[in-house]
């Protein structure tokens, strides 16, 4: 699901202040000489020249991107307000989701809104809140992405918002130096993967996965990441997108088999919830706990993208050899590359000669650069340079998503009709782990899909 946002805000407070303290000491542009988005940047305006100055200017920008992950993002940004002029003013919520619609209905939605779900973009849009993006933006978003990741910005042909950041679904986390001693492989199957988990399961001496789908309003979402990784591993890209688009009906036999294939894990007792408990625990084990249970050896895989690697205690390791490592959820025959993943489109709902600059910074490779080094983000800006990424599993996610050969498909639940990705697809998934069989949970689903 696109609740990336949300999920994003785990890093504790003493995290948060560490942080600002160590861009304060990089100096000038976070310790780049390019006015890398420190919070005293003493930027070089040269690279901000084609954006104009707006003195005294001021664009409202408005998202779910909260706590650190915020105030990286406004960092992200703090070289073009210098150079330009303009007065971003940022609000992160939580409620993003609920109130975009309120605030658009009443005549006052933001200048700017960062929307994580195309589904909610392309009803804005339906509903004339949205103006289209400036053609300087639509030839950036040509230059520096791929025809897949503009689509998911374009409604009814006509071209809304660029992509800003983005997310890889579908890593299984683990501890190398356990794997190691134990002599267990990365698994390059789904049938490697089950394998593994009933030996790990018949040892006895840790469970083979842990969970956490608790989160909030949202509870739910993370099994929808794992029934989507199924269905486009096991079914293949085609049926992924009918599925999507509503051509075959939620309740279609090869959804059901995805459904059970995960199942086979998250509803099998002798494979969950290492750490917490019976398998329902999972309902009440938030995103963001669901996954610590393999550092202290009481599981041994956790099924979560790549912002997991915020979730990790404060200096863990990810890498390799490091604290921490994954691999993605193998298919059905080894080395298939297909992924899922999310990410965040920049939309207007005005279109000042301000906003269509911010717009335009946003949909740059100078914004992403600003923005990756920072830590804990990526993008499938081929603008952006992969050594900008804070961990190798951030740089490799890049590389596969500017990967021309890399299948990749949005999370699907996010391309859903709110009704269903947002609602009705989370609260089945809870029903699901309750003890619903798949059919009852698919049927249920299949019948909320709105009629138009």
């Amino acid at each position: 699901m696109g609740f990336v946002r949300s999920k994003k805000a785990v890093l504790p407070l003493a995290t948060l202040s560490a942080l600002a303290l160590t861009l304060s000491a990089c100096g000038p542009g976070g310790g780049s000489e390019e006015g890398g988005g420190g919070s005293e940047a003493a930027a070089d305006c040269n690279t901000y020249e084609t954006y104009g100055t707006f003195d005294g200017a001021e664009v409202s920008v408005y998202s779910t991107i909260t706590d650190l992950e915020g105030e990286r993002l406004e960092n992200s940004w703090v070289d073009f307000e210098e150079c330009t002029g303009i007065d971003v003013v940022y609000e992160g919520s939580n409620e993003f989701e609920t109130q975009i619609g309120v605030r658009a209905q009443a005549g006052n939605p933001p200048d700017v809104a960062i929307i994580p779900q195309p589904g909610l973009l392309a009803a804005h849009a339906k509903a004339g809140y949205l103006k289209p993006a400036p053609a300087e933006v639509e030839a950036l978003v040509d230059e520096n992405w791929s025809e897949d990741w503009k689509g998911y910005g374009t409604v009814e042909g006509t071209f809304y918002a660029a992509p800003m950041l983005a997310s890889v679904k579908g890593y299984v986390w683990y501890v190398p130096s356990t794997f190691e001693e134990k002599g267990w492989e990365v698994p390059q199957t789904w049938d490697e993967m089950m394998t593994l988990s009933q030996t790990i399961a018949d040892e006895g001496t840790m469970k083979p996965w842990c969970a956490g789908f608790e989160a909030g309003e949202a509870t739910g979402w993370p099994g929808t990441d794992w029934v989507e990784d199924a269905v486009l591993r096991q079914a293949g890209p085609e049926v992924y997108d009918q599925w999507i688009s509503h051509e075959i009906p939620f309740n279609d036999p090869q959804i059901a088999d995805a459904f059970n294939a995960v199942g086979d894990i998250v509803k099998n007792p002798d494979y969950v919830n290492g750490g917490f408990g019976d398998v329902r625990s999972i309902l009440s084990t938030t995103v963001e706990e669901g996954g610590q249970p393999v550092l202290d050896g009481n599981c041994a895989m956790h099924h979560q993208a790549t912002f997991q690697a915020a979730n990790w205690p404060e200096g863990t390791t990810v890498a390799e050899d490091g604290d921490v490592w994954a691999f993605i959820t193998p298919g059905e025959e080894a080395g298939a590359g297909a992924i899922t993943g999310g990410g965040e489109f920049v939309a207007a709902y005005a279109d000042r000669e301000e906003v269509s600059a911010f717009q335009q910074y946003m949909a740059s490779a100078e914004f992403a650069n600003n923005r990756v080094q920072q830590g804990a983000a990526i993008s499938a800006n081929k603008g952006l340079d992969p050594s900008l990424a804070q961990n190798p599993l951030d740089r490799q996610s890049i590389e596969l998503l500017q990967d021309e050969n890399t299948v990749f498909r949005f999370d699907a639940s996010d391309l859903m009709p709110g009704a269903v990705g947002a609602n009705s697809f989370w609260s089945g998934i809870v029903e699901w782990i309750n003890g619903k069989s798949t059919e009852e949970v698919l049927d249920s689903i299949e019948s909320s899909w709105p009629s138009e």
